[in-house]
């Protein structure tokens, strides 16, 4: 079942392989490789696996050669039908399709007898000039027995034009070639995956070069983020401050001033009285100390100074006996104003 399966494939794959050998495409390919091959290094330089060719009739047995090569056959002219022809432009499409369909009227052979190959020459406006190689089967069959019987398995089978060159066609029909391809070919089956390879690894450097410019502009834009935090932190630390200062200059300015707290009491205080301490403190809390002749009548006479207010004595009255008067100690209250209020001494 397996062989069956793999005849069709073989039978269906045979008029693509013929059209392919025969094709522009193919020569193309071939000088492409070739012009390819010639711009590498000489350290990278890849050459084709030798080519043996081997004229028939083969004159004795064959000997296997060392390494990998091609074996090629080559025909005489005589072996084969030559035949030039003009075909529509049409037909290059599928040309060896349309010459196997014509070739009862190009030989005097059906296509069931024959081994061929069809290759385009020359392009015209009008016409297209196709070269038809063609042999019988059972000739080329009886060949190639001969030659595996004299050690020869040929990869292709060539024909000599007049000069003795080879045409570059091979008539070995595809169910009859070797499984095992030189491994040379293997290059110009890998060189389309080489190509897509290549083309793969140039679009993911691409899309690495745009990755590390994008992390680059991120990171820019975390350190400019950072700035500016910064920056704002600081511009709220210097609020801040700011703030503190100007509370700390209005409960200043609310306060009235020292020079005219000392003169309002002394205005306020009586003539026998005198003061030893006077400390104001931040909470504007006045604390003062002396001795007056009559220190109970001091709280009545405070109360007429405008800048203090709920003024009392700290301790008990103490007389002096060396002075005679009385020691006392006051506390009391700074009076708040506004920043813009007059003060006592204010003309």
């Amino acid at each position: 079942m397996n062989q069956h399966v793999t005849a069709r494939l073989e039978a269906l794959a045979a008029p693509i392989a013929r059209r392919w050998r025969a094709s522009l495409l193919q020569q193309g390919w071939r000088w492409w490789l070739k012009e390819l091959r010639g711009c590498l290094p000489a350290w990278l330089s890849l050459h084709d696996i030798p080519e043996h060719v081997y004229p028939w009739p083969l004159t004795g047995a064959v000997a296997k050669p060392t390494g990998q090569a091609r074996q090629v056959l080559l025909l005489a002219p005589d072996a084969v039908l030559v035949q030039t022809l003009q075909l529509p432009l049409a037909a290059a499409r599928n040309l060896s399709t349309v010459v196997g369909y014509e070739l009862d009227r190009f030989t005097p052979f059906e296509a069931a007898q024959l081994y061929f190959v069809a290759r385009q020459e020359r392009r015209t406006a009008s016409h297209l000039q196709v070269m038809l190689v063609a042999i019988l089967r059972e000739r080329l069959d009886r060949v190639l027995s001969d030659c595996a019987a004299l050690g020869l398995q040929p990869h292709a089978v060539d024909v000599a034009d007049d000069t003795g060159r080879p045409m570059g066609i091979d008539l070995l029909p595809a169910p009859l070639r070797p499984r095992q391809r030189p491994a040379g070919k293997g290059l110009q089956r890998s060189l389309p995956w080489l190509c897509g390879a290549l083309l793969i690894a140039a679009m993911l450097l691409w899309l690495d070069d745009r990755q590390r410019v994008l992390d680059a502009m991120q990171h820019s834009v975390r350190e400019q983020k950072a700035e500016v935090a910064e920056v704002q932190a600081l511009r709220q630390q210097l609020l801040n401050t700011r703030g503190a200062a100007q509370y700390l200059i209005r409960r200043k300015m609310a306060q009235p001033p020292l020079a005219a707290l000392l003169n309002e009491l002394t205005a306020c205080l009586p003539a026998d009285t005198w003061v030893d301490q006077l400390e104001v403190n931040d909470g504007a809390q006045v604390s003062f100390s002396g001795q007056s002749a009559k220190a109970s009548a001091l709280i009545t006479r405070i109360k007429n100074c405008h800048s203090l207010e709920n003024a009392q004595f700290e301790g008990v009255i103490q007389p002096d006996a060396q002075t005679g008067k009385d020691q006392f100690s006051l506390r009391a209250h700074l009076h708040q104003e506004a920043a813009d209020a007059p003060t006592t001494d204010t003309p």
